[in-house]
This record gives structure tokens, C-alpha cells and sequence, in this order.
């Protein structure tokens, strides 16, 4: 007879090895109810979407000139208005910043045409009608052959300016182009530029960016005193982002401020996903180290896209109508034969 040996099964030997092992049960006293461990799971509290905090048009409008703010919609203020209440708020006998920051906190939908779609990160620069002192360093690399060109690079704050030299040593591994937080070029260089695109990957000089052109001066001061901003995404609800960013601060003119914000919020614009709905859903203006913020009035500087509502219908009074039995009675026809009953 021939014999076979047949592997056991998958995990009968384990299961075999477990029921052996002796299992001690500890004696434990008395557990008082509450410090026993619960065996059901606490649930989460569910979590909202920023985005339906936002609109608050379903409430009632104040009657009085004081409210409860959770009962009634947030008040719209002007931008003069913002500014003027942050600086009453810095005065010296308050917080004393009289200089202090004055920042925009956009709110924005960031959902495409399709549902599933959504806007991902957005870094931008906003050319700044009113430069003001953004208390950081911004370390620039400027590309350009003509001596005229290198001089106005550099008196404009240009870290290092070069030409074909430079690019040859980046190619080499002599010189280190990553210390520089932004590139810019003159146009007769990209051909030559063109040969260490690889290395230098996003911060190629681009004219759809602003770090290319003729004019280095611009150039230059543009990045150097330029207002960028960033957008966050939520980490939970992909439809809602943030954009916080400085423009301007509170002893500037109030016609700068207006004109740096205007500047801002219409860049920030541009970048709105095509579908008719609006962007930027809020506007918040703030300004550290105060809590308080305001609620900007947006219809003064972008188009808000609404819901357009048909014209309610007019009611008709009663004694006006008539049912279709007695406007037959009242109107007989001329020559009409009546039957007799």
C-alpha cells in the first residue's frame, strides 16, 4: 500500500499550539461604574462644513441697534470702515500697533465644474500698487547679458546678478542656484537659459509669472515687494480653502490700502474655477495681535453671481372674480333663442 502524508490545513497546528497554553485570569476587586471601560465605541461628534457657516442671509435682520450675533446675520462694513475700527482698537492706550498688520482672510468654494473636482494649492505674486515693508528677506537671482541690465537689477535689490558665467558654472555644480528663493530673467538670455531648465525645474523664469521680460527694474522690485499669497485647502472638507494674507499695514493712506487690496482681491479672482457660482464666498479684514475682525462688503469690488428670482405674482381680490357661469348670464348673445321650458 502506498502512503501519503497530507499537510494539516492552514493554522490548525497554531489553533492545536493555543488551546495548550494554560490562560491565568487575574482576580480583580470591585470597580467602581464609572472607572469601568466602556465595550461601546463613543461616537464623533459630526462635523460641519465651514462653507454652511458661512452664509447666514436665512436670518432675520436686526430691529434694534443691539443683537445677538448667533440670531441675526453678520453686519457688512466697508473697507474705510474695517481699517478705522482696527485703528481705534491699536490706538497706544489699547494694544499700541499703530503700525500692526492689516490682513484680508478670504474664504472660497473651491469646487470645479465637476462634483469630484476640486482647486488644489495656489501659490501667487500680486504686483503691489503701494510697496510697504513685509519684514522678510526675499533672496532673488537675476539672469541678463547687458552691463545697463545688471546695474538695475542690482540697484534694484537683486542678491546676485550674472550671465552666461553663471550658467555655466550651475551646469558644472560650482554654483548653488537652490539658496535663492526666486529667479528672474532678461529676455535675451532664455536661449541660454534654456540649457539648465532641467535643474532649475519651477523656478524657470516664465512671462505668465512675471520673472521674465526686458524691464529688470520691474522685475526685480516685483518679487521683491510683492504680496504672495497661498491657498490651504481643508484637510477635511476639499470644497472649502483659505487664503490669509497681508496688504498693507494700518498707518498707510487708506486710498493705498484700498488700491493694494483691490489688487489682491481681483488676483485672487482669477484663479475662480469656471462655473457659475461665486469664488470667494467670504471676506474677513483683521489685524493682530486684536481678535476682532469685520466682515467686508463684497459687492464693491468683484461681481456676486445670484439666483435670479421671477417677480411675485399679483394677487387678484375676490370681488373681481368671476366664475364662468355668471359671465354667461352677463353677457347674453344679440339674437339669442331661448327655449321654452
Amino acid at each position: 500500500m502506498q502512503t501519503r502524508e497530507y499537510a494539516a490545513r492552514k493554522g490548525t497546528r497554531e489553533r492545536a499550539r493555543k488551546r495548550k497554553v494554560k490562560v491565568v485570569v487575574k482576580k480583580v476587586g470591585f470597580i467602581p461604574h464609572s472607572k469601568r471601560e466602556s465595550k461601546t465605541k463613543e461616537k464623533e461628534p459630526l462635523k460641519v462644513s465651514p462653507l454652511r457657516k458661512i452664509n447666514d442671509n436665512w436670518r432675520s435682520k436686526p430691529i434694534f441697534d443691539v443683537w445677538f450675533t448667533k440670531y441675526h446675520p453678520q453686519r457688512c462694513y466697508s473697507l474705510r470702515e474695517a481699517i478705522e475700527c482696527h485703528r481705534e482698537t491699536h490706538h497706544p492706550t489699547m494694544y499700541n500697533a499703530p503700525n500692526a498688520f492689516i490682513n484680508a482672510v478670504f474664504d472660497l468654494y473651491l469646487q470645479k465644474e465637476k462634483k469630484t473636482k476640486y482647486l488644489d494649492k495656489l501659490t501667487n505674486l500680486v504686483d503691489t500698487p503701494h510697496p510697504f515693508n513685509l519684514k522678510e528677506e526675499r533672496t532673488i537671482l537675476a539672469f541678463c547679458k547687458k552691463p545697463n541690465d545688471n546695474a538695475a537689477a542690482t540697484a534694484a535689490g537683486a542678491d546676485f546678478v550674472g550671465g552666461v558665467e553663471i550658467i555655466k558654472q550651475i551646469q558644472n555644480g560650482n554654483f548653488n542656484h537652490k539658496e535663492y528663493q526666486y529667479i528672474v530673467a532678461h529676455v535675451d538670455i532664455i536661449p541660454d537659459l534654456l540649457l539648465i531648465r532641467g535643474l532649475l525645474k519651477t523656478k524657470f523664469p516664465n512671462p505668465k509669472m512675471g520673472s521674465m521680460g526686458s524691464d529688470m527694474t520691474r522685475l526685480v522690485s516685483r518679487f521683491k515687494q510683492g504680496i504672495v499669497y497661498n491657498l490651504e485647502p481643508d484637510s477635511t472638507f476639499k470644497e472649502y480653502g483659505v487664503i490669509d494674507s497681508p496688504f498693507g499695514t494700518l498707518d498707510m493712506d487708506i486710498e493705498h490700502l484700498e488700491a493694494n487690496f483691490k489688487a489682491l482681491i481681483e488676483n485672487i479672482n482669477s484663479a475662480k474655477p469656471n462655473r457659475d457660482e461665486n469664488f470667494i464666498k467670504r471676506v474677513r479684514i483683521t489685524s493682530l495681535p486684536a481678535v476682532e475682525w469685520f466682515k467686508l462688503d463684497l459687492g464693491q469690488y468683484i461681481p456676486i453671481i445670484g439666483k435670479k428670482r421671477s417677480p411675485p405674482k399679483q394677487s387678484v381680490p375676490r370681488k373681481q372674480v368671476k366664475s364662468n357661469e355668471e359671465e354667461e348670464e352677463e353677457e347674453p348673445l344679440e339674437g339669442a333663442i331661448i327655449a321654452s321650458q
